[in-house]
């Protein structure tokens, strides 16, 4: 079985527990929303809450906005593979999301819980939405207010937030420096650092154990491709003033 059939199974519910766990649980008929929750250690629970996560926080970011557009679901199916016989099964748990009366907090929570241990796994979180947002070619105010209160339950100061914003602007258009999280002033050594770092953080084979499920791989060479593309111009750039 897939993980999204999973998504329809009282188990995975009781796996996750609390408010996430509640809307898989919703699905199969069952009510445990009073189930503690914490960091499950098993890979595969860690990568279902990563999921159930990103369409619950979808949801309530669409409502943020008041309108779900093709070109969202569309941008949904780019961040994850899912399989068409396997949608109906994500559309519940976003519509039981949508409709939940469980704030959007509630879910970032437990979700800043269970990942404590795993930051990079928050930020690909956080790209992930940011990936949706933007597929209209534009982040609604009120998605940018959404996601940057989330970033900040997940323990993101305002300068991290912006520096995985920036990698989310057009090539070209935004700031490179920004996105690798480093000054202008930085020498050259102290830029290929970062990018050397970041490059670490963001490898596939590292967040996959970490909790982010393979059908989501897509995050992460998006990512990837954002890293090296700001370093690239940042070197292009200091090779013109040599």
């Amino acid at each position: 079985m897939t993980i999204w059939g999973k998504l329809s199974g009282a188990s995975v519910g009781l796996a996750v527990g609390g408010p996430l766990g509640a809307l898989v649980g919703g699905i199969a008929g069952h009510f445990i929303i009073d189930l503690p929750f914490g960091r499950p250690a098993d890979p595969q629970a860690r990568s279902l809450a990563f999921t159930i996560g990103v369409v619950a926080l979808s949801a309530k970011m669409a409502k943020a906005d008041g309108v779900v557009t093709p070109l969202e679901v569309e941008a949904f199916h780019e961040v994850f593979e899912v399989p068409d016989d396997e949608m109906a099964n994500v559309r519940r748990v976003f519509d039981l999301a949508k409709g939940s009366v469980a704030g959007f907090d509630a879910y970032a929570r437990q979700l800043a819980d269970i990942f404590a241990d795993a930051p990079e796994v928050k930020e690909e979180l956080i790209d992930a939405l940011f990936h949706i947002a933007k597929a209209d070619r534009a982040v609604h105010p009120r998605e940018r207010a959404f996601l940057r209160d989330v970033a900040a339950i997940f323990g993101f100061s305002e300068h991290e937030f912006a520096t995985i914003e920036a990698r989310h602007v057009a090539p070209g258009k935004g700031d490179p420096y920004l996105a690798l999280g480093v000054t202008r002033q930085a020498s050259d050594a102290e830029v290929a650092k970062a990018w050397r770092r970041l490059v670490q953080e963001t490898h596939p084979d590292r967040l996959i154990g970490q909790g982010l499920p393979a059908e989501a791989i897509r995050i992460a060479t998006d990512k990837l491709a954002a890293i090296n593309a700001a370093y690239e111009t940042i070197r292009a750039e200091r090779m013109r003033l040599k």
